[in-house]
């Protein structure tokens, strides 16, 4: 099926893969390369960091809910029995809002060059941060306009609606973007950026072919998907068809005899990822650009996306060609349902009414029951995720892609938002994962997002009312992109962190882990992250990393995560049972973690932890972006740890905040019948004085301290890398080097102990005796007031 339009390549052009870089990541840098919605400080935050790049995520967002039974955000509701003067009084509150909000703009003053984080002013400002909330107008400079369309009593997912575009921006959401773009400062940034963004890729030649390992051409298939979206809006916003024969080129060139090999496996179908994001970008592009499109391109582009994409997806879920590419399609509760569901509904129900063969409506009655089924039950009952926070990204953008398309094509999203009820709790786990020094980032964070963004954030806030998720993702940096244009409800008003707890806690067992934090405005703050959970179930994306943690403060991460190993190491992705491979590589073993090591050997894949305790004063930010809290406040999290290795009797680990959340408490209650070494892996430049060490990064300094030291302990320093006692990798197999990174180790012989470090990072206007010294006290007596000054 292949085109006849060959398109001429610049040798010197790599495009924004990086893909003859061989980074730490397999594919290149797991964040954007693209140009973003970066918000340009006055002056610039200065900074870099030595991290092998530890943690930095794409977009993180941060919310707290049931530690204090904090109802989230404040629900519109509709009454039949509002009056007249209600519906005045209503529209005079949305008339308001946007006021306030014009006059403010953007609520951020910059993006964190180093995190990609917003800034926020220190201020209070009562007029705008506020409770969140939605403020429903008729007014169509303000809000949408009602759909015209009336779906059917009994929607089907092959009755679609009659006009176009009917995939996520039906005709009358172009038709009202223009005012309310002029009405909200947020819509016009992000129109601002989208178009200069579409202007970039515009001049860059067409993505090269980039077959990269087990990670496939993944990169070229987000690339190309990210471009396909930019120019299809610029041409609607414009009417401009240059727009519309640089995506025709685009899209010509994926299917030419230069890109990949001939015959129905270009899209490369063995990793079928690459399929579900090819068809996509095919669905969204005939979509978008119907109108303008010749019959003839019509033809070319649905014929090529059946038979490279459509056709694939029948094969994969029938396994037709005993290739087993469908492998994805059970009992796999992940991305890889998500984005591979998501993509071929995409495409089938672009081309419905066109397409003769039946193909789409075949797909379409196997993709919506199957995501059901898997895809959406990817959130456990606390919200979290369960690949990693990075995956997060992937499956959920594919999930929203696909709800949003059904509901605008065909009236309902046939319950993928509804049928597991933990995915309304999924935006929290979100929020909360992410600290000041970005993502709790524990296990792999995947290849290049490109066209995936948190931007699902605001779908899930409109849908499921939770103005607070919608709040929070619009400040973030991929905030700018076109599903943003029109998941995001202009309606919404208020701040997010208003009446947002600072701590929270997940109980479920396959995940365990806590969020604590000083503030949610202030880049400073004090952040603390640490996470139990079983070391099996995460869709072979998990570190051996029971009682893992990070910590933020003073703007910078002082222990931080290594994410990825090299997806195109062999085995790395083998399995998850106890022999296997991919627990050679460092990044992966429990050495590569911030926990406790046992006898130098990887934890234990069964291991079961179980929380003991997770208590918080239950502190909450106001509508101010500083926040004053007392000297009590605190949130602890403590488990026992003890299966986790086989020759520990007992193991408890504990965190908490001290001193009103300007110091931490981290304490292990640990017997082992095997030498212990505690881990803690940093960009920071480390000297060690005794039990104590100095932690510097830049000019903020941390410093650590082993309190009440046990008998034979000594503290040490070393590179990020295997230790001499490690198994072989495989022949011809390398590991990854983790240049910047060390690790302070605690080493102690096997025995009996309590070992507590104390972090105390160094606060501009605090002195030596403003720290306090806390006292010791076993993890199983711990209590809100137990480590209080006496």
């Amino acid at each position: 099926m292949a085109s006849n339009n060959n398109y001429s390549y610049n040798a010197t052009y790599n495009h924004s893969n990086a893909s003859n870089i061989h980074t730490p990541y397999g594919s290149g840098d797991p964040y954007y390369n693209e140009s973003t919605g970066f918000i340009n400080p006055n002056p610039a935050k200065k900074g870099t960091s030595k991290w092998v790049k530890i943690g930095i995520p794409v977009a993180l967002v941060v919310i707290a809910a049931a530690v204090v039974g904090v109802v989230l955000g404040i629900r519109h509701k509709n009454s039949s029995s509002s009056s007249a003067s209600g519906a005045s009084s209503a529209e005079a509150a949305a008339s308001q809002a946007a006021s306030v909000k014009n006059e403010i703009g953007l609520y951020p003053t910059a993006t964190d060059s180093l995190y990609l984080l917003p800034i926020y002013p220190s201020t209070t400002n009562t007029a705008a941060f506020t409770s969140p909330t939605f403020n429903p107008s008729s007014n169509a400079a303000l809000a949408w306009p009602s759909d015209p369309w009336t779906p059917p009593a009994a929607p089907a997912p092959t009755n679609v609606r009659p006009d176009r575009p009917r995939l996520i921006a039906p005709s009358y959401k172009w038709q009202a973007l223009p005012d309310l773009i002029k009405n909200d400062p947020y819509l016009k940034y992000w129109n601002d950026t989208i178009f200069g963004n579409a202007t970039a890729y515009y001049s860059l030649p067409v993505v090269q072919y980039y077959m990269d390992g087990d990670s496939g051409i993944l990169d070229n298939a987000r690339e190309i998907k990210m471009r396909i979206k930019a120019f299809a809006y610029a041409y609607r916003m414009t009417n401009d068809t240059k727009w519309v024969d640089r995506a025709y080129k685009e899209l010509q060139n994926c299917v030419s005899d230069n890109f990949g090999p001939s015959g129905d496996l270009k899209w490369n179908p063995t990793h079928f990822l690459d399929t579900g994001e090819f068809t996509a970008a095919f669905g969204y592009a005939y979509d978008w650009l119907y109108d303008v499109w010749t019959d003839d391109q019509k033809t070319n582009i649905r014929n090529n996306m059946i038979y490279y994409g459509l056709n694939r997806g029948l094969i994969a879920y029938n396994n037709s060609d005993n290739l087993w590419t469908g492998w994805w399609s059970n009992n796999t509760q992940g991305n890889w349902n998500c984005v591979c569901n998501g993509g071929l509904t995409i495409g089938a129900l672009s081309i419905l009414g066109d397409d003769t063969t039946g193909t789409a409506e075949q797909i379409l009655g196997l993709t919506i029951d199957n995501a059901k089924q898997n895809c959406a039950q990817a959130v456990v009952t606390d919200g979290s995720w369960t690949e990693t926070a990075n995956y997060w990204y992937f499956g959920t953008t594919g999930h929203a892609e696909m709800s949003s398309a059904l509901m605008t094509a065909t009236g309902s999203d046939f319950d993928l938002l509804t049928v597991n009820p933990n995915f309304e709790k999924t935006g929290l786990y979100h929020m909360y994962i992410t600290g000041p020094g970005s993502l709790f980032s524990y296990g792999d964070h995947g290849p290049n997002k490109f066209s995936t963004t948190a931007n699902a954030m605001m779908l899930y806030g409109d849908y499921f009312k939770h103005p607070e998720y919608v709040l929070f993702q619009r400040d973030q940096h991929d905030a700018p992109e076109p599903w943003s244009m029109f998941w995001y409800n202009p309606a919404v008003s208020g701040a997010f962190w208003d009446g947002m707890p600072l701590d929270h806690f997940f109980t479920d067992p396959l995940t365990q882990w806590a969020s604590m934090r000083g503030s949610w405005t202030d880049e400073n703050t004090l952040y603390v992250a640490m996470k139990f959970g079983k070391n099996q179930g995460h869709q072979t994306h998990n570190d051996l990393d029971v009682g893992d943690f990070v910590l933020d403060a003073l703007g910078t991460r002082w222990a931080g995560e290594l994410g990825s190993g090299d997806y195109r190491s062999e085995n790395y992705f083998s399995n998850d049972t106890q022999g296997s491979e991919r627990w050679l590589y460092y990044r992966k073993r429990s050495e590569g973690q911030n926990t406790v090591l046992v006898g130098a050997q990887n934890q234990l894949v069964t291991a079961a932890p179980q929380i003991l305790q997770n208590l918080t004063t239950g502190d909450t930010q106001g509508s101010s972006t500083v926040i004053d809290l007392s000297s009590d406040s605190t949130a602890l999290f403590t488990g026992d740890l003890s299966s986790a290795y086989d020759t520990v009797t007992e193991w408890k680990r504990g965190i908490r905040l001290l001193n009103g959340r300007k110091q931490v408490l981290l304490q292990d209650d640990i017997n082992a019948s095997d030498s212990i070494m505690w881990r803690m892996h940093t960009n920071a430049t480390v000297e060690i004085s005794g039990t104590t060490a100095t932690l510097t990064i830049g000019d903020k300094k941390l410093q650590m301290s082993i309190l009440n030291p046990p008998d034979g302990v000594t503290m040490t320093q070393g590179p990020a890398q295997r230790l001499s006692t490690d198994p072989p990798l495989i022949d011809n197999q390398v590991d990854q080097p983790n240049p910047g990174v060390t690790v302070v180790m605690i080493n102690l012989p096997a025995g009996q102990y309590s070992l507590q470090v104390l972090f105390n990072p160094q606060w501009d206007g605090m002195s030596a005796s403003d720290f306090v010294t806390p006292p010791s006290v076993p993890i199983d007596n711990w209590s809100l007031t137990s480590h209080n000054s006496q």
